[in-house]
């Protein structure tokens, strides 16, 4: 989970209808019920306090809600209430529709993301930006999961005994997330969502949609495509999962890819060892880190008021490796620095980062999209109730994946879960046209299943930033040849003749 770990983007941005219910849903349009049949647009700041909302009105944005069914095959049964905001075109001569964005998660909100219109002035001009909460997520009637951690994802640790206590606490965040909430559960799923994002389509009176998405929201775009792909203009989907393995076991085949990005932090550390003292090569830095690990395994690492243990220390390491630029480097290198000192006994204080991510990870402070994500992993695909399955699945991958195969493959509160998928998940298998775009050392969503989704989607073209061990690509790597093929694309409906390669500082 976590696709979208606060990226640059969403973090710039913060500062400043009823389809059938089969597998591959061909299109059925539902009567809009009543609540939906218009939109009242009002100012986005719900009181002094609200941030977001001072932030969408410095930009222009407006807000609203729409009713949409709870269960699509009741359309004119309950309803649960989508938060959306709205920038209208800045070239209104010139407006082309509207393009829907969602920065991924799932549990991100739409609505920041809206607020990276400054950033693509381009595209802007042409559409009106609309950025959704998706249902119970955000300012959409959200599903308040009571945990005290803002994420499920952990280290099986070394033993059974430690994955016996992953177990525990799967099946804790499980119950946490059920009190007042399980009567919506089982409507949380990406297909609804598409339903969802269709319904606002047809309110707004817009014969199509554009679209753009990121990581999670790249399966969000593959599923809308496949469900409504006559109602869909241009997509791009920017860092794609793999649709045959998206769901609450998402990560398992992650951890080369992870390897691979941290081999190359460790290089870029050994580049930096005098201000570090890490290691003056790559294989001098892993050693370090695994000796850390090893430590980790043994007791856990007092690092001020928190205890770093064999089940932390991984999805550490996992979390600061989503980006690639020098600053975060040198963020993960500091704090590497720091826990090899707490792994020798000394008394050590948390830089601010490790402090507020250590702060997230056992309080469930800050942001933390994960608590309402997992409603949506859950309600989109079933996975084994038996724990046994995931520990023997670890033990067959400890050998080629000591470090994050335990991480990636372990159990997850789905598990649990008190209710079970309404629908099968959604076939992607379509010649809509899309752009997907990526990088091939990507760890969050690895190049094989950016491959395979671009297979899934047979006309689309695959455009791949080589060299970049990093998630999310347009408008957040930097790159002049990404960023100027999908400004093309959706300003000028150019899809790439073929697929194409850029290279990192073109």
């Amino acid at each position: 989970m976590r696709f979208l770990r606060r990226t640059a983007l969403v973090a710039a941005a913060a500062l400043a209808l009823g389809g059938a219910l089969s597998a591959t849903g061909s299109p059925v349009t539902a009567a809009a019920p009543a609540a939906t049949k218009s939109v009242k647009w009002h100012d986005c700041q719900t009181d002094s306090d609200d941030q977001l909302g001072v932030a969408l009105a410095a930009a222009g944005a407006r807000c609203a809600e729409v009713a949409v069914p709870l269960d699509y095959r009741r359309p004119h049964g309950p309803t649960t209430r989508v938060a959306m905001a709205r920038i209208k075109a800045t070239d209104p001569a010139r407006r082309r529709g509207i393009l829907m964005l969602n920065p991924g998660g799932p549990g991100a909100s739409g609505m920041e993301l809206l607020l990276a219109n400054e950033r693509m002035p381009a595209v802007a001009a042409r559409y009106d930006l609309i950025g959704i909460d998706p249902r119970f997520i955000g300012r959409s009637g959200p599903i308040e999961c009571d945990w005290q951690t803002d994420t499920f994802l952990r280290s099986a640790g070394p033993t059974r005994a430690t994955f016996r206590q992953s177990v525990k606490l799967a099946k804790k965040l499980a119950a946490e997330c059920t009190p007042g909430n399980r009567e919506l559960l089982p409507y949380a799923s990406t297909r609804n969502t598409a339903r969802d994002m269709d319904l606002i389509r047809q309110v707004l009176n817009e014969p199509k949609l554009s679209y753009l998405g990121y990581s999670y929201g790249t399966y969000l775009g593959a599923v809308y495509l496949q469900m409504f792909g006559a109602h869909a203009d241009r997509v791009v989907l920017d860092s794609a999962v793999d649709p045959k393995v998206y769901g609450p076991n998402v990560f398992a085949r992650s951890a080369p890819a992870i390897q691979a990005a941290l081999e190359h932090w460790a290089g870029w550390a050994a580049d930096h060892d005098d201000e570090y003292g890490l290691g003056t090569t790559a294989g001098q830095v892993l050693a370090r880190v695994h000796r850390i690990n090893r430590s980790s395994l043994r007791h856990a690492l007092k690092v001020g008021k928190y205890q770093v243990d064999s089940h932390v220390f991984p999805y550490l390491l996992f979390a600061r490796l989503y980006d690639d630029q020098a600053a975060n480097y040198a963020d993960l290198a500091e704090q590497v620095k720091l826990l090899q000192a707490a792994a020798g006994g000394a008394e050590v204080t948390p830089t601010p980062s490790l402090e507020a991510f250590l702060s997230s990870l056992f309080t469930g402070a800050g942001y933390a999209p994960d608590r309402a994500g997992t409603v949506v992993l859950c309600a989109d695909r079933a996975v084994s109730r038996h724990p046994e399955t995931y520990f023997r699945d670890i033990q067959a991958h400890r050998a080629d994946e000591p470090l994050f195969g335990p991480l990636t493959r372990n159990i997850s509160p789905c598990a649990f879960w008190p209710v079970h998928p309404v629908e099968a998940p959604t076939t992607i298998d379509n010649v809509a046209p899309a752009l997907v775009v990526g990088a091939d050392g990507d760890p969050a969503t690895p190049y094989p299943g950016q491959q395979a989704m671009h297979r899934a989607l047979a006309g689309s073209r695959l455009l791949t930033l080589r060299g970049r061990f990093a998630h999310t690509q347009y408008l957040v790597a930097g790159n002049t040849c990404v960023d100027t093929a999908v400004n093309h694309y959706l300003v000028d409906g150019v899809l790439p003749t073929r697929d194409v390669d850029c290279l990192v500082g073109s």
